[in-house]
């Protein structure tokens, strides 16, 4: 029997649901017209519901973007904890590079990272949000390499670890615009390039 003024289960799995079918939708639209081009009609039509419905949601479109850079840190949690288990960073990496160039709607599109990283220049508060993020991101990213090999680390020593932190994220965040501009770059040749020279940055 549910409480008095509390959701069911299935009602917080439908609102779940309709959030994430939201979110989906404006990624794309973003994607195709830009943050501020992009309308709440056009998350509405791309969703297919009515922008009355999106309101429910979210008050507004800053509110969908804080929304996506926090599912976009789910994702690198998501990430971060598989590395954990197998320790692969060249097949983790060349696995979203993959999706990026494949659109995978079930991660942050490397176009939307770059919506993202422009519009933080011009929005205090999705600067913030960007910036909350990625503090987290390093953080998770710098216990990873920090760990002792036999819980699931690389037992870096503490001093080598805001370096190595920092040539990974220009590494992946670089690949993110090759995605991009290179289309025809296989996820094989990143493999390749990825195991010339990574092997030593994750190395003790």
């Amino acid at each position: 029997m549910s409480t008095p003024g509390k959701p069911t289960a299935k009602a917080a799995a439908r609102a779940l649901a309709q959030r994430e079918r939201i979110l989906v939708a404006a990624q794309k639209c973003f994607v195709v017209h830009g943050f501020h081009a992009a309308s709440m009609a056009n998350i509405a039509d791309t969703a297919g519901m009515s922008a009355g419905l999106i309101y429910r949601y979210f008050k507004g479109k800053n509110d969908i973007i804080l929304a996506i850079i926090e599912r976009q840190l789910e994702e690198a949690r998501a990430d971060i904890a598989k590395l954990h288990a197998t320790s692969d960073l060249v097949a983790g990496i060349a696995e979203v590079f993959g999706q990026w160039q494949a659109n995978d709607p079930n991660v942050t599109s490397a176009a939307l990272f770059l919506e993202l990283t422009a519009e933080a220049t011009r929005d205090e508060e999705i600067a913030v949000a960007t910036q909350a993020s990625d503090n987290v991101f390093r953080s998770l990213l710098g216990d990873w390499f920090v760990r002792a090999v036999a819980d699931g680390g690389l037992g870096v020593s503490q001093d080598q670890v805001a370096t190595r932190v920092l040539i990974l994220q220009c590494l992946i965040e670089g690949l993110a615009m090759r995605a991009i501009s290179q289309p025809d770059l296989s996820v094989d040749q990143v493999k390749s390039a990825l195991n010339q020279f990574l092997p030593s940055l994750l190395t003790a």
